[in-house]
């Protein structure tokens, strides 16, 4: 998803959600963005495992609001390419009845994923930009599918570090924030530079010049996204500790990967 409301339908060049794609294994992908992706790997060889393990956390997060809290509506904001493992297969599978939006402003994203839901009543694909707060809340299939006045889970999933913070990151999740009742929930995964070698700040910038803008941000950047949220244990972690640390398994700090995970409760 670029940050700047422009949907690249087009294979010219590299697009984000689709080296997110190659990054993950999945067949929805070209040769200019596998090419965008080698580059990356070159200065950020943890590329591979940091997207892979983003999954899994959405997974685990989608199972533990899905299964443990009883969320049965969610927004997923900057979807990308559909893959093994979507909101809707995960949480569906604990609870028949639970309605998923996915948004994204990439057309071949969304295309690809209205594809794959169109035997699916329950979840929908929608092209809206997070640039454009309105947008999404105001989308008609939004307002068909999802009861706003209800707990909504609010998917910002390795989104937001393509948003530099000249483009208001905070103001748009604020916007987004305020449109959901008490008890809703919030998820984001966000890369940073914390702990890491010069390896990441140098791959972060090789991310920028291939895909879209790309905006690395430290512990208390990234929790400044949850105010208003109460965080649930373990709070606001490296990745893949999110679900070991819950589960009050022996983790250390050592090979945790640059990425930030954390759910919170709206308050």
């Amino acid at each position: 998803m670029r940050a700047d409301g422009v949907a690249a339908v087009g294979v010219e060049g590299p697009n984000v959600a689709r080296v997110y794609d190659f990054f993950l294994g999945g067949a929805h992908n070209f040769p200019a963005d596998r090419e965008a992706a080698a580059k990356v790997e070159q200065t950020w060889p943890q590329i591979r495992d940091s997207a892979r393990v983003n999954r899994l956390f959405l997974g685990e997060a989608v199972r533990y609001l899905a299964g443990e809290v009883g969320i049965r509506q969610f927004l997923d904001i900057g979807s990308g390419m559909p893959t093994m493992g979507n909101v809707h297969e995960v949480a569906q599978q604990l609870a028949p009845d639970t309605q998923v939006v996915y948004v994204d402003n990439d057309a071949v994203a969304v295309a690809h994923s209205q594809i794959l839901l169109a035997p699916n009543p329950l979840a929908v694909a929608v092209e809206a930009d997070l640039l454009r707060p309105d947008e999404i809340l105001d989308h008609p299939e939004v307002s068909r599918l999802l009861d706003l006045g209800q707990p909504v889970a609010l998917l910002l999933v390795a989104v937001l570090h393509f948003f530099p913070d000249d483009s208001g990151p905070r103001r748009l999740v604020a916007q987004l924030r305020d449109a959901l009742p008490a008890g809703s929930y919030l998820v984001v995964t966000h890369a940073t530079g914390d702990g890491q070698s010069q390896e990441v700040t140098e791959a972060a910038e090789a991310y920028r010049r291939t895909t879209a803008p790309f905006q690395l941000r430290s512990r208390a950047e990234v929790l400044s996204f949850f105010d208003d949220c109460a965080l649930v244990e373990p709070g606001l972690v490296l990745l893949p500790g999110w679900a070991q640390d819950r589960q009050r398994r022996q983790t250390t700090a050592e090979g945790r990967l640059p990425v930030y995970a954390g759910v919170g409760r709206l308050r």
